[in-house]
């Protein structure tokens, strides 16, 4: 045998061996249904379900219809949060249904789908190999762990099928990978109450369906309580919805509610003001937003399609109009042309394709951002997003989980939003590193100040963080701020301010009684012209914004304007002498305020 021969038959054997030693991988398997810990993102009576991936409780069956009751057993909308440092992510289950229908893929009806999030707060999609038979298997592989700051990982999102029932299901990492389940979140969740098309017909895969999207874009839980067929506003089941504290609820059930022999438009018209008014009663504050039939791409050359849902968003404009004349607040309507689907956005004149989903997200997002008071800009400041940039000192998520829980048991008087600079000098939440502990403790203990600040963080972090339930449910008597450093080296002075007026704006939408005082930043090493300068911007955006300043950063520099070195650990940080000279001027000026 030819040397060039021999070379390609030991190729082969070494790749046919280096394939096998990649399959015997140990992998250890989770099995959420075995967890003690309830992590199923997406469900709204945790621990009250007849199984671990339905959406109804199980006092429900037999007091909703039948129809309803069994397709509450699919897991829509429900995901699995966790996160792993894992190179592969295996997923198997099975399911009780077919795998697909002739219009909607066995990768939508019973697929999953895998996102996580980048340290920087950004999305990304993994592709899985998948093979459906009896037992259902996605193996995502040549997953790189490393992000820009670390290598501990990320925070992964996995979406459960649309429009199957799961019968049980594991997610199994090589066993020396890391791997946490994600508590669930404790912000106030979306509520969407609908037809097939919110169920999740006709996307091609779970994170493809417009209320995975919406759930991305908000970045917020969604609780999914769309019934294919049988969204009919039924009092049996706003009742159940009733029970839950949301951000929103949507009504999203007009495609469902075409009259037949046995339901007018009349009828139709009392069952929307019926509806709203039983929501109302029980939640007398929370949003309500009605949305209109989104049409049929064959309305044009169907008269009797385009009567259908003409005549549905007529009643819905009067059943809407009447509802505000009786004096009902903060109800809300998103019309067809908002949601200006085009001949192509669907499967089969009714389910949207992906790009119909798309354009539904894209609408609702709109609508949702202007009724939460939510806006978003288009530079990186005034997009809110998380950040993970530092898992080895602390949880950032976990971190705000826990100020989420302090806020409801305990309303803080003062909140002091911040990056590590306010994280690590001392208070509560306690943070594994207090470089100013005894200059918190001295200046700030006996005023009532609760650490908002969080390592790392930026002003869009922050704007997120204000989006997402920190200033919510109670009144503080005071806001201070002082974020922006770690937009230095990213954005210019001016972008920098711009987000600033974002996140002034978002605190006094949400504490409108609190006195807000904006401190400017601390000196850097080197760059102190630059802070300087920033900090002549700052001054001027709390005039405009009639809001109070202070720089308390200068007792940090010399006498010839740069930072004095013994008062800092690393150029950027106080140390303890630093934190107290700075946290007696601090001291000073909150009691001065407090007057």
């Amino acid at each position: 045998m030819e040397r060039k021969s021999l070379v390609g038959l030991w190729a082969i054997i070494l790749l046919f061996q280096f394939s096998m030693a990649q399959e015997d991988v140990a992998i250890s398997w989770w099995n959420p249904a075995e967890s003690n810990s309830l992590e199923i993102e997406g469900q709204a009576w945790p621990g009250q379900v007849a199984s671990t991936y339905h959406r109804l409780p199980k006092q429900a069956g037999g007091v909703v219809r039948e129809a309803v009751w069994n397709l509450s057993k699919h897991s829509a909308g429900l995901s699995l949060r966790f996160s792993t440092d894992a190179k592969s992510i295996t997923v198997r289950y099975k399911v009780k249904g077919n795998h697909a229908m002739p219009h909607m893929p066995a990768t939508g009806v019973s697929g999953v789908d895998l996102y996580a999030k980048t340290s920087d707060g950004d999305w990304r999609w993994f592709r899985g190999k998948y093979s459906f038979a009896d037992t259902i298997q996605y193996k995502y592989s040549n997953i790189d762990p490393k992000e820009k700051y670390h290598d501990k990982g990320r925070e992964y999102q996995l979406y459960l099928p649309l429009y199957n029932e799961v019968e049980w299901l594991e997610i199994g990492v090589p066993e020396d990978a890391v791997m946490e389940p994600l508590p669930l979140r404790q912000e106030k969740p979306i509520v969407v109450y609908g037809t097939s098309i919110a169920h999740g017909a006709c996307a091609s895969r779970p994170g493809m369906a417009w209320t995975s999207i919406l759930g991305r874009k908000m970045d917020r839980p969604l609780i999914n309580l769309a019934f294919s067929g049988n969204g009919r506003m039924e009092e049996e089941v706003i009742n159940y919805i009733t029970e839950l504290d949301a951000k929103i609820f949507v009504l999203d059930c007009l495609p469902n509610l075409g009259a037949t022999k046995d339901r007018s438009l009349d009828d139709v018209r009392q069952l929307i003001i019926s509806g709203i008014k039983q929501i109302r009663t029980k939640r007398p504050s929370t949003p309500i937003l009605l949305v209109e039939h989104d049409g049929y791409s064959d309305g044009a050359v169907d008269a009797d399609r385009y009567k259908t849902y003409t005549d549905l968003n007529r009643i819905a404009k009067e059943a809407f109009a009447q509802l505000k004349s009786d004096g009902l607040r903060d109800i809300h309507l998103l019309t067809k042309e908002e949601l200006n689907l085009s001949m192509e956005s669907f499967v089969d004149g009714t389910h949207p394709t992906d790009l119909g989903m798309m354009e539904y997200a894209v609408a609702y997002e709109k609508a949702l951002r202007e009724i939460l008071k939510e806006p978003m800009g288009s530079i990186s400041t005034t997009i809110p997003v998380t950040q993970a940039r530092e898992p080895e000192m602390y949880p950032w998520e976990g971190r705000h989980q826990e100020l989420l829980r302090m806020n409801r048991d305990s309303a803080p008087k003062i909140c002091f939003f911040g990056n590590s600079i306010t994280h690590y000098w001392g208070g509560s939440p306690k943070a594994i590193l207090s470089s100013g502990a005894d200059s918190w403790k001295a200046n700030l203990d006996e005023l009532e100040v609760r650490n908002f600040g969080f390592g790392w963080d930026r002003v869009e972090n922050v704007l997120w963080r204000i989006y997402h339930d920190e200033l919510d449910g109670f009144e503080s008597e005071q806001i201070v701020l002082m974020i922006g450093t770690n937009n230095e080296h990213l954005n210019t002075d001016e972008e920098i301010l711009i987000g600033l007026e974002m996140v002034i704006n978002a605190i006094k939408e949400r504490q409108p009684k609190a006195r807000l005082l904006l401190l400017g930043l601390f000196p850097r090493v080197d760059k102190e012209e630059r802070m300087r300068n920033l900090n002549t911007g700052i001054a001027a955006l709390a005039t405009s914004k009639k809001v109070d300043y202070a720089d308390i950063g200068g007792v940090l520099l010399d006498k010839d304007n740069k930072i004095d070195a013994s008062l800092f650990s690393d150029g950027l940080h106080p140390n303890a002498k630093g934190y107290r000279k700075v946290g007696k001027k601090l001291n000073a000026i909150l009691r001065e305020g407090t007057k």
